[in-house]
């Protein structure tokens, strides 16, 4: 059995995560601010005669809500001493809650220059330049926070946010190798994070990093177990390295969780084809295109299933409702001009693999039956030619170590443009 190869699609970070992860780091920006309030009110253990205003009792205030009398005590403390860092902080922790950026960002600063090691300010400014949307002043301050104090989690949790953030608009830009070297500064700080090695996982596989795709998107399973896009990208990943054992158990357990995801149905079918399990295969892709009518893909893949059966004429069927949505479908091109040289009719089917070809000039077995047509029509030097390079595109897929193989993208089915209105 034939299964054509093509790109794999579908690869990048879903937007739906891109979005969470983004609200979340907005989120945790307030909460860290309340956290290292707590912290430096925690830090002032000593407690004086009275009812003297002290930073413990305006972090007090501020965990209470009631930020009037936070801001009242700190003002006291500074009256009294100017130069307290804490203070300072604090109150700037108060104005960046308040959106009063340029005055937080001046008490950070201040607290900064009267004591330059003083962790909690860098990681206030770090946290405020996140805030404001200054990514690498920001990473600046957190990473000087970490370096007096390493092991500091809100340092390292919005640190790595960033990266991560960062990594996302890399890889959508393209910039792969960046994308890949902010992920890994990520997994440094944060090694049991598995959103970061999910992400890594895909990005791996848009590298065709296939055993370092597996490896994240293992760990990903085992800091969240039945996680489905984890799930759907370790089968790519093992699918990719022709492990389809392990891929079906993962299409299948992905299916199991996300009964109606066409998706899940097609890629469950597809390593069954490739374990050599046609029925089983049918009643997946059946059961994908039940659930999303409008595709192409499952109906390929039914008709290579017909084609290897030799039922001719389901094949035929199938083939043309793939080629009536998306006439440049090359996989079909190459199943019809298959079809039309086992029927003997060799420039029918010479016109089609060169249709084919002209869609995707790195289908092979489009090239390599073109060549045995061109042979029957007895054209030996395009017969040559054209087996000449069906094997060359064999030896470089060799030569990279994939079996890459066509994965309809779990967020949505795709379906070509127009494909609606027919």
């Amino acid at each position: 059995m034939l299964i054509s190869a093509a790109q794999i699609h579908g690869s990048e970070i879903p937007a739906q995560k891109v979005r969470a992860h983004t609200t979340r780091i907005a989120l945790s920006i307030i909460s860290l601010f309340l956290t290292i309030a707590m912290s430096i009110g925690q830090a002032q253990t000593a407690s004086p005669p009275g009812d003297l205003p002290t930073v413990r009792n305006a972090a007090a205030a501020i965990a209470a809500g009631n930020v009037t009398k936070a801001e009242s005590e700190l003002q006291a403390v500074l009256r009294s001493t100017p130069n307290d860092v804490h203070a300072l902080n604090l109150l700037g922790i108060i104005r960046a809650q308040q959106h009063r950026e340029p005055e937080a960002e001046q008490l950070f600063k201040r607290a900064i220059e009267i004591d330059p090691d003083f962790a909690g300010a860098h990681a206030s400014l770090g946290l405020l330049y996140v805030q404001m949307g200054k990514a690498a002043l920001a990473i600046l301050q957190l990473q000087e926070a970490l370096r007096i104090d390493p092991g500091r989690k809100d340092a390292e949790d919005v640190l790595a946010g960033i990266w991560r953030d960062q990594a996302h608009a890399a890889a959508e830009s393209g910039d792969l190798e960046k994308a890949l070297a902010l992920l890994l500064q990520a997994r440094k700080l944060n090694p049991n994070q598995p959103d970061i090695e999910y992400d890594l996982g895909m990005v791996a596989l848009r590298m065709s990093l296939f055993p370092d795709a597996k490896e994240a998107f293992e760990k990903t399973l085992r800091l969240k177990k039945d996680d489905a896009p984890a799930l759907y990208g370790m089968g790519r990943a093992t699918m990719a390295l022709a492990q389809f054992d392990d891929a079906r158990g993962a299409f299948t357990k992905y299916a199991e969780l996300r009964p109606q995801d066409a998706s899940g149905h097609y890629a469950l079918g597809l390593t069954l084809q490739a374990l050599q399990r046609p029925s089983e295969a049918r009643t997946e892709y059946e059961k994908s295109i039940e659930l999303q009518p409008l595709q192409t893909e499952s109906y390929f893949q039914l008709g290579l299933i017909d084609l290897e059966a030799e039922n001719l004429a389901v094949a035929t069927e199938q083939f043309d409702r793939v080629l009536k949505r998306a006439p440049a479908h090359a996989g079909a091109l190459t199943g019809m001009g298959r079809i039309e040289f086992q029927k003997k009719h060799y420039a029918d089917a010479a016109s089609l693999f060169e249709r084919a070809i002209a869609a995707n000039s790195l289908l092979r077995e489009a090239h390599y039956y073109l060549g045995l047509t061109d042979a029957r029509l007895r054209r030996k030097e395009e017969s040559e030619k054209e087996l000449q390079i069906a094997g060359q595109i064999e030896h470089d897929e060799v030569e990279k170590h994939q079996n890459v193989l066509k994965v309809i993208d779990p967020d949505q089915v795709r379906v070509p443009a127009g494909a609606q209105n027919q």
